[in-house]
């Protein structure tokens, strides 16, 4: 897929530039524009156009994240996990990276990169599957 498709979120755009959906987050997010997001990123997984290899979710323009957006985000990456899309977190800030654990919050499935071009480059080196096998000519 070439160039930067937005899906209808309302506050949240996603886009695609090639095989990655990349989410920016910009201000703070109510918990239906959330669940939306939520449902979004998995719909453009599942029947999205091309098949998708990772997410980045690009949380620097957020000041926190409250239980109920630490579990979106938690459930982003699970869901984004079965069909092997790798989910990868940017722009936590030392403020916002605390809330999640004074709150008993886990994020499992989700990986950290500083900002969005290191999570790009996380993807990139992420292994892929193997293409199938092609049996040789005449052996």
């Amino acid at each position: 897929m070439t160039g930067l498709l937005a899906a209808p979120t309302a506050s949240v755009p996603v886009l695609a530039p090639g095989d990655v959906l990349l989410v920016a987050f910009q201000g703070e997010l109510h918990d239906g524009a959330a669940e939306q997001l939520q449902y979004d990123v998995a719909h453009r997984i599942a029947s999205g156009p091309a098949p998708v290899a990772g997410a980045v979710i690009d949380i620097s323009g957020l000041d926190m994240v409250d239980s109920f957006l630490g579990r979106v985000l938690a459930e982003i990456a699970a869901s984004a996990s079965l069909p092997a899309t790798r989910t990868v977190l940017t722009g936590m800030r030392p403020a916002v990276a605390s809330t999640p654990k004074e709150l008993g919050l886990t994020l499992p499935g989700l990986v950290t990169a500083l900002d969005v071009d290191a999570a790009l480059s996380l993807l990139d080196r992420s292994p892929r599957p193997a293409p199938p096998a092609h049996p040789e000519e005449g052996a």
